[in-house]
């Protein structure tokens, strides 16, 4: 009778683990940030990664230009990559290339800039990632060309390539 009545146990505690799963799978929990083309991006403040002075959105996207601002982190490959093209974009006086450090280690970050170059005209920290996802940002690297107004024109998800830059060029003529 003992034997019997453990078997109806682990048979009715299967099902009910069955059960569950098996809801669970038609429920999605990914979170998908809003493509945020075309919207305005919220405010937000952060440190700056050379000096640690507090910044603001509104300080930043001021004056009559064209911003790219791009989220990468120096454990990132294709950030790494995508580098050189943020280089030859930093040639161009029309824009302003802001530079968002995702979850990455200060000094990690600090040397990435050192030894590769500094296409930023302004770099800022994002250590829990709470910027870029309210931004609308995936991961890394993702890069949103912001107008002055602070609205959204274009996002691009993964690194930067030619491509990409015929599409900034087209965008600011």
């Amino acid at each position: 009778m003992r034997n019997k009545t453990f078997k109806i146990i682990v048979i009715f505690f299967a099902f009910f683990c069955f059960i569950i799963f098996f809801l669970g799978l038609n429920k999605p929990r990914n979170y998908i940030p809003d493509a945020n083309v075309g919207k305005k991006i919220s405010f937000f403040s952060s440190k700056k990664l050379f000096s640690d002075k507090i910044i603001n959105s509104d300080e930043l996207f001021n004056e009559n230009k064209i911003y790219i601002l791009n989220i990468w982190s120096s454990w990132c490959l294709p950030c790494k990559a995508e580098h050189n093209i943020l280089m030859q974009l930093s040639k161009n006086n029309s824009i302003e290339i802001i530079g968002l450090n995702y979850k990455d280690n200060i000094s990690n970050a600090k040397k990435f800039i050192n030894n590769l170059g500094n296409p930023y005209s302004e770099i800022l920290t994002d250590s829990d990632g709470t910027i870029s996802i309210g931004i609308g940002a995936y991961g890394v690297p993702e890069t949103f060309i912001i107008n002055k107004n602070k609205i959204i024109l274009k996002k691009f998800i993964g690194p930067l390539s030619d491509q990409s830059i015929k599409e900034v060029q087209s965008i600011l003529k």
